[in-house]
């Protein structure tokens, strides 16, 4: 189906957004969660066996690797070290996540900065607590015969995004519009994301779809020299995700906050510094099996791929938040009419809940 305007659809309605809350706290334990999660807790290290628990609200299921951080964590023990025991609640994509969140659901999650900024800015309640993902996470499969290779061979075309008004699609309204472009102009359409999906592309219903990076290496390997991936990079300063917390849930949990994103950066410094990252596979594997981390091709590479955007190819600390940066994505969004001028983005930022280096 076609959607309407990305330029529209991304301002965040205030009253809407609200009434989507209330409507999530109504229907809390109705099975809208993957899981049933355990109580969040104020304090790390006071529950059973020195752990306390504590919910971690995630925008994607749990069998990718683009939440490689968590699975290391909870498999390696990082969790548990810093006096965690972490239960993962799926959310169906980003707004509900942020929804969940303010609901109280959960005193953390992750999402595109899109999607903070562009709910920050509205006046919701969120904070930037840390940058995993300098640069775009996410792909877009397309058919060698009829490729994508620069912003203006979208025009006129539809391109598969899996939820409407998600980090995906205003991420690809944001390119667009960077290059110049009308984001009018590409029609978007709503579609699943595996390996299957890539028939709607070679039937020409579809000019593409967007993706995480081990579902591109996944279709990659499964239409060899059909299937191709369209990278819009870096060139994208607000397309980069972040752990964010209302500053209620900062107030009431900030000692687990912080301990949770220690065992973050632990995890994410051993997938730094495993080079072969066969022993941290290896780990992921004794909890976790699902396809991108069972094949070792494609756990590697996609590992691989997911450190040079943890690093910002080795150029920043991790998980730490670059104020200029930060900036810049505010400023990208207020060009591109997805939120107003006039605010502070350094007010919806705060780097001190993150482990010294």
């Amino acid at each position: 189906m076609s959607l309407q305007s990305p330029l529209v659809r991304s301002q965040v309605n205030r009253r809407g957004f609200l009434a989507g809350t209330l409507g999530l706290s109504a229907l809390g334990m109705t099975g809208l969660l993957t899981s049933c999660g355990t109580a969040s807790s104020g304090a790390a290290g006071g529950g059973e066996g020195g752990t306390a628990p504590f919910t971690y609200l995630s925008y994607l299921p749990m069998e990718t690797l683009s939440v490689a951080p968590e699975l290391l964590a909870d498999a390696g023990g990082h969790f548990e070290n810093h006096g965690l025991q972490v239960t993962f609640q799926s959310t169906k994509g980003s707004p509900q996540a942020i929804q969940t969140l303010v609901a109280g659901a959960g005193p953390l999650t992750r999402v595109g900065a899109i999607d903070l900024i562009t709910a920050a800015a509205d006046g919701q309640p969120l904070v930037n607590v840390g940058s995993i993902v300098r640069g775009s996470s996410i792909r877009i499969l397309n058919a060698t015969a009829n490729p994508l290779e620069k912003p203006e061979d979208f025009l006129g075309k539809t391109i598969g995004v899996p939820s409407e008004g998600g980090t995906s699609d205003k991420s690809l309204s944001l390119m667009l519009h960077k290059a110049g472009l009308n984001p009018d102009d590409v029609a978007r359409q709503v579609v699943g994301l595996g390996p299957g999906t890539f028939e709607l592309v070679k039937r020409g219903d579809i000019a593409g779809y967007m993706v995480s990076i081990d579902q591109a290496i996944v279709t990659q390997q499964q239409f060899e020299g059909e299937a191709q991936a369209f990278d819009a990079g870096d060139a994208v300063r607000a397309d980069s995700q972040i752990y964010t917390a209302t500053q209620q849930s900062l107030e009431e949990h900030e000692d687990a906050i912080k301990a949770y994103m220690a065992a973050i950066r632990d995890a994410v410094q051993e997938i730094v510094d495993d080079e072969s990252l066969e022993s941290v596979i290896e780990t992921m594997r004794s909890k976790y099996s699902f396809g991108s981390l069972d094949d070792d091709g494609v756990a590697k590479e996609s590992l691989s791929q997911s450190r040079d955007l943890w690093t910002a190819k080795g150029t920043q600390p991790l998980l730490t938040t670059d104020e200029g940066y930060w900036a810049e994505g505010y400023e990208e969004l207020v060009a591109a009419g997805m939120v107003e001028s006039g605010s502070d983005p350094l007010e919806w930022l705060d780097n001190s809940y993150l482990p010294a280096s």
